[in-house]
């Protein structure tokens, strides 16, 4: 590794930095020839016009050369050029020379110079991969990985593997360990540099099929679905342009850290969404019981409401009479009969049904019309599915119906319910869902986002929710089963990558088992990946976080942190009062990097009047770390998937104490345990929780 300041001024590294002086011109160029584009007289109308200025600035944004990010961070020199080189159809297939290709530039996208020949190869391009995934016992063809360390944006050390030399060991990459390490201010960043192999493996993966990654705290599974993301834009971007991608997370918060990974990868347009995001049909302004959201999140309640809702469809009690100029046509009440019982044994949607019924009316009478010697074309068909008994018939047989209407009778009319979930739900379920004040209308009621969940479903089975080519949902071992369905009617002709750790499950209806959950989404035949490494919490942190896991998943595997630094941990009994707390905060602060205190929800507001009146300067969860503000002050319930350097957790007990039950509040507890990337200090008054304790 060469990092010393007396390094000779032709030497590799003085090389290096000359290539990336010289890339950043490159991709200034690339820039500057798109703005310069002109697509005055390119475009038939306007609206092509529009569209396709839009492409242009989206492609301008792609190729921000941001000052303070590496712009390449590996090299690998081959034994033999790479044969064809990157796939066809990518960005960089284009003719090259044998000796342009034994040697490349690993970076976050391409760049080529004036002659079209690379001097940054996209990370994700097939030449790239052996950056990942080379070793001693498998070189890939590569004689040389070089790995770059910089200081903001500038170059300032290299680190070489001979891997296809025998005689070199194997050695633990320096600058690989410092990367991990590196403080972190602001949000989330990419872990482009610093992938695994096993991490790769996931990344790479096919578009066809579903992933899920159980990954304990700091196993990168978030890092992981984000640049999967990224990495199935770039393998398969026209199809994924045409279906769409999206990402769901736990809360906003969460969302706000994560924005800036896919940005920073060159992707500018990928979606990101909450659950309830996806299902707001209706305003929420009120919050279930746990029992109540238990049942209404229970897969049990798609059958309710496909009972509730086909429970409008009718039988017909009088003939169809259509009138035509002269002549009456009737369709007899037992053919309109066979014709319903026909659609619904079709078992398509609620809504596509009732469209069809009147084309199938229509259809009847025109058979007898052609019976009658008449020649009637289609539009004779359409002009008889739109007469006025043709429309009475079909309302009176299978009305219209509205999701939300039809969950507001379920939920206050405990008649209606109870004829449609009779088998389904027991009665004291019935009773758990049922409004005490049964609200009058849609807009009066309020709303749980348990109901939202089920006016979701109901609205599907009325009419078929759009598809999406992929769908990556973080943090869904908290997902009640309705909730799986409802993402997974996001993802119907899609995939997905479910990201989630069983052991950090802190809601009633948590996942106990991938399998289960994974059929609820309707990806059954999912692969299930487990990551076990752990790159962000240190050795002593998660070993004592650890202490938790036969209490609350005694099937999982600990994390194995792979951190040479131990890391800051103590535990330490404070006096009453929130001074300790404090202290600590501003002994933290006094290190590089950000800090988190995290408390029971209940203690926030206390703690939050202690450190103003210390003259200590937070934020909240959500708002983005500065220099010059970098304490956040998290309530338990909204640490999940955020990280900092270092973490004062203030009172286990409380945070245990402040859910349901011991069992969700120890998983609420173990996620606390480990948002620290470089340290925790646990401070507490009153007795830790005894599953801390015992040996």
């Amino acid at each position: 590794m060469d990092d010393s300041p007396d390094r000779p001024l032709d030497g590799p590294l003085a090389r290096e930095r000359s290539h990336l002086a010289a890339s950043r011109s490159a991709l200034r160029a690339m820039r500057e020839d798109v703005e310069a584009l002109d697509i005055s007289d390119v475009t038939a109308n306007w609206v092509n016009a529009a569209v396709l200025e839009r492409q242009i600035e989206e492609r301008i944004k792609a190729l921000a050369d941001l000052s303070d990010t590496p712009l390449f961070f590996g090299r690998l020199d081959y034994l033999h050029a790479p044969g064809a080189g990157p796939a066809a159809g990518a960005e960089e297939a284009h003719p090259q020379s044998a000796a342009a290709y034994q040697s490349l530039h690993v970076g976050r996208r391409h760049v080529h110079d004036a002659d079209g020949d690379p001097m940054v190869v996209d990370w994700r391009a097939p030449v790239s991969q052996p950056f990942y995934r080379a070793s001693k016992k498998d070189p890939m063809d590569v004689a040389l990985r070089r790995r770059f360390g910089y200081t903001g944006g500038e170059l300032t050390a290299y680190e070489d593997e001979h891997l296809s030399d025998p005689a070199e060991a194997p050695v633990t990459s320096r600058l690989l360990q410092q990367e991990i390490e590196r403080p972190r201010v602001g949000p989330m960043r990419d872990i482009v540099a610093t992938i695994q192999p096993e991490q790769d493996e996931i990344v790479r993966a096919g578009l066809g099929g579903t992933v899920c990654v159980q990954g304990g705290p700091g196993t990168g599974k978030t890092a992981v679905g984000l640049h999967r993301v990224a990495y199935l834009l770039y393998a398969h971007r026209e199809r994924l342009a045409r279906t769409g991608t999206l990402v769901i997370g736990p809360n906003r918060s969460f969302l706000h850290y994560i924005e800036q990974v896919l940005p920073a990868l060159g992707e500018l347009t990928v979606h990101q969404a909450t659950v309830d995001d996806l299902v707001a049909h209706v305003a929420v302004r009120a919050a279930d019981d746990p029992a109540a959201a238990v049942v209404k999140g229970d897969a049990r309640m798609a059958e309710v409401l496909r009972r509730a809702l086909y429970s409008h469809v009718g039988t017909p009690a009088e003939p169809v009479v259509v009138v035509r100029g002269s002549r009456r046509w009737r369709v007899p009440a037992y053919e309109v009969a066979e014709l319903v019982r026909e659609l619904l044994d079709r078992g398509i949607r609620y809504g596509a049904a009732r469209d069809a019924l009147p084309q199938r009316i229509a259809h009847a009478v025109l058979v007898q019309m052609e019976r009658a010697g008449e020649a009637p074309d289609d539009r004779v068909q359409n002009a008889v599915a739109r007469s006025t008994a043709v429309k009475a018939a079909v309302k009176a047989v299978w009305p219209a119906a509205d999701p939300a209407k039809l969950v507001l009778r379920l939920l206050a009319d405990a008649g209606f319910l109870a004829a449609h979930a009779d088998g389904v739900l027991t009665e004291d379920e019935q009773k758990a869902i049922l409004w005490v004040r049964p609200a009058r209308s849609v807009k009066s009621a309020k709303w749980s986002p348990a109901d939202a969940v089920l006016i979701d479903e109901a609205a599907d089975l009325i009419e078929r929710t759009p598809s999406l080519g992929h769908v990556v949902l973080d943090e869904a071992q908290d997902l009640s089963p309705m909730q799986y369905r409802a993402v997974g009617r996001r993802c119907t002709t899609g995939s997905a990558t479910v990201l989630g750790d069983l052991a950090q499950g802190t809601t009633p209806w948590a996942t106990r088992s991938w399998p289960e959950a994974l059929a609820h989404l309707g990806k059954d035949g999912a692969v299930v990946e487990e990551l076990t490494a752990g790159f962000r919490v240190p050795t002593d942190v998660i070993a004592y976080a650890s202490r938790l896991l036969p209490h609350i998943a005694p099937g999982l595997a600990p994390v194995a942190s792979i951190r040479e630094n131990p890391g800051l941990f103590e535990v330490r009994t404070t006096g009453a009062g929130t001074a300790d707390v404090v202290a600590a905060c501003r002994e933290l602060l006094r290190r590089e990097g950000s800090v988190g205190l995290i408390a029971a929800d209940a203690r926030v507001p206390e703690l939050a009047d202690a450190l103003t009146v210390a003259g200590v300067g937070h934020l909240g969860p959500g708002e983005e770390t500065t220099q010059a503000a970098r304490l956040t002050l998290v309530p338990a319930s909204l640490a999940k998937g955020l990280e900092y350097d270092y973490v004062v957790l203030d009172e286990p007990r409380a945070v245990v104490d402040g859910e349901p039950d011991e069992g969700t509040g120890l998983r609420r507890l173990y996620v606390c345990l480990t948002r620290a990337v470089s340290g925790l200090i646990v401070t507490h008054a009153t007795a830790l929780p005894e599953q801390l304790t015992a040996a």
